[in-house]
């Protein structure tokens, strides 16, 4: 094997603890709500262990949807356990990489919610996964998208800036950690 094939780049998994960590410092209703209402299709991307999936599936009720997808088989098994336990069958989970969406029809999506995905997912699939995003979303469809910056993650500005050319940025905050948008579809 050449030393250059051993150092490809491959999707970022935080561990379970981050995530139970991370809760404390996003508070789902103060993110979610302003975004979807009862019997929406959302799709959350990069979902870990589904803690924003859960409070997604609890908020659309059963009319709606929520696509849970995450290339951590671990994190998708332990959401679908959760999910089980609260009685939720509003959720659809996926173990895969979010540059495969092919099981999402396209503009069906009311709302993505990207939180921490982008940065983590390995550089030669994020314009594929963008491009799946966009796929999705309904024309009128709205997307938040986050980004973390610094040691753990694969993001840097001028990556940030041409994913964002792609969308009609509605609202964006460009702090030290971290690059968070809310986008629709141009």
């Amino acid at each position: 094997m050449k030393m250059e094939n051993s150092k490809e780049k491959k999707d970022k998994h935080f561990s379970l603890v981050i995530h139970k960590i991370a809760r404390l410092f996003e508070p789902p209703k103060t993110i979610l709500e302003p975004y979807i209402i009862k019997g929406q299709v959302v799709a959350d991307l990069g979902c870990g262990p589904g803690y924003y999936s859960l409070h997604f599936a609890k908020i659309l009720g059963p009319e709606g949807k929520v696509y849970s997808v995450d290339s951590d088989e671990r994190c998708i098994k332990a959401l679908e356990k959760k999910a089980r336990k609260k009685g939720y069958t509003n959720i659809e989970a996926h173990a895969t990489c979010a540059s495969d969406l092919s099981f999402i029809d396209e503009a069906s999506i009311d709302f993505i919610f990207s939180n921490g995905l982008l940065c983590s997912i390995a550089p030669k699939q994020r314009e594929t996964a963008v491009n799946e995003m966009k796929r999705i979303l309904k024309p009128n469809g709205l997307a938040f998208l986050s980004a973390a910056r610094g040691s753990y993650s694969y993001m840097i500005m001028e990556e940030w800036e041409k994913i964002l050319a792609g969308f009609k940025v509605i609202r964006r905050e460009d702090k030290s950690s971290e690059f968070i948008a809310e986008v629709s579809k141009q």
